[in-house]
């Protein structure tokens, strides 16, 4: 389906749905990792299979027959689920949802976790899209993140993953990492584009609280990361990728054409998806949910069976904000501009809100305009170049 026809759709409910599926173990935590993980618990992968499928089945009635087009399986490390718990999974999905005969269905996954075997097993059940991640091809790098893998590791994971049927295969990769200087990052980017993935997300060091990473700088340790290099790095990769013939679509990925991810695609759009499993945010019909972030306290929301909820809230949501207009209308303009040609359509916008996007924030867009970060086009508003960088600039004002 073409991005541009995409775009011009009212709004979430016109639109089909995306799951997204949070798997939140992992056999050693990265250490600039603030998601909700958890090592040392795979003796709970079994029950939270099960309870998993049995969210699916709490959501299915309320999801009134829309058609799911993306699933999503994040963390944590989802490849460390065996093959017949994805294939379960996605089972359930199917027998609960109507899914799209084109389905998207990403697989996040660690290199050393990925063999042919598997890989064809996984490919079988469903999954056609990995995500894997890579991070950096610096051996000092991987060690300062406590990663598990080396770049022999990747090359391999991905003529496995070629070998074993994928042609969509995304590899992530950070930047602004301390002591990681202009010269290792374009080493970095040399030796991943040797692979030619369809796909890169690339995303600068953030220093989360609580982690070693952070603490590590807070002590002096490790060096800070330094702002001007990461904007130097992330201005030497949009050169080069662009010159690999990969496309910016938005601000922290490139695809060759027909590889954009269509589920990140959903966020960026604002519509509708479903958050499962422990920790998972979700965004359906103007109502954001959050599951409880304990896996034993997920597992037991579902040990009665198929209780029912208000959808789109289940046994295991902690969380329900029903959002105002206002909140809707500023989340749809700060995950539009993120969407480096495409922007914000006006007329979408108009179809979705009732008026012009320049009739709410006009003061605010034009003045951005004025400074040269974005661009107010007849039929859509986006970020130029120079705004990518400055992009916060841009969305605090429209808060």
């Amino acid at each position: 389906m073409k991005l541009e026809k995409l775009a011009i759709l009212t709004g979430p409910m016109s639109h089909p749905l995306s799951l997204y599926l949070h798997i939140p173990f992992c056999i050693s935590k990265c250490t600039y990792c603030a998601f909700n993980t958890y090592i040392r618990l795979e003796h709970l992968i079994p029950p939270f299979v099960e309870a998993l499928q049995t969210e699916l089945h709490c959501c299915a009635a309320g999801a009134g027959g829309r058609t799911v087009h993306t699933i999503f399986l994040g963390g944590g490390t989802p490849s460390l689920l065996q093959t017949e718990h994805l294939a379960d999974i996605l089972r359930t999905i199917n027998l609960c949802f109507d899914v799209c005969t084109d389905v998207e269905v990403t697989l996040e996954a660690n290199p050393n976790d990925l063999n042919q075997e598997r890989l064809a097993a996984a490919f079988d059940a469903g999954i056609n899209r990995l995500s894997i991640g890579v991070q950096s091809t610096q051996a000092r790098d991987l060690r300062l993140f406590a990663r598990r893998h080396d770049n022999d590791q990747v090359v391999q994971a991905v003529l496995d993953a070629r070998q074993a049927g994928f042609d969509l295969v995304n590899l992530d990769l950070i930047y602004g990492v301390p002591e990681q200087g202009l010269r290792d990052w374009e080493q970095t980017l040399a030796e991943v584009l040797l692979l030619k993935p369809g796909h890169f997300s690339l995303y600068a060091l953030s220093l989360e609280a609580g982690t070693p990473l952070q603490e590590w700088v807070a002590r002096g340790e490790v060096a800070a990361p330094d702002d001007d290099l990461a904007a130097e790095q992330y201005e030497l990769a949009s050169e080069v990728l662009a010159a690999a013939g990969y496309q910016q679509y938005e601000i922290s990925n490139w695809a060759f054409p027909g590889q954009e991810c269509r589920h990140n695609l959903q966020y960026w759009r604002n519509l509708d998806w479903l958050g499962l499993g422990p920790g998972a945010h979700g965004h359906v019909a103007g109502t954001r949910t959050r599951t409880c972030l304990s896996p034993r306290k997920y597992i037991e929301a579902f040990s009665g069976g198929r209780e029912r909820a208000n959808y789109p809230a289940t046994p295991a949501t902690e969380e329900v904000v029903h959002l105002t207009r206002k909140e809707e209308i500023s989340e749809t303009l700060i995950m539009g501009l993120r969407l480096t040609e495409e922007g914000i359509g006006r007329a979408g916008f108009s179809r979705r809100f009732g008026e012009d996007v320049t009739d709410i924030f006009g003061d605010e867009l034009r003045a951005h305009e004025k400074g040269g970060l974005l661009e107010i086009m007849r039929d859509r508003i986006r970020l130029r170049p120079e705004g990518r960088l400055l992009a916060n600039q841009v969305f605090r004002d429209l808060v």
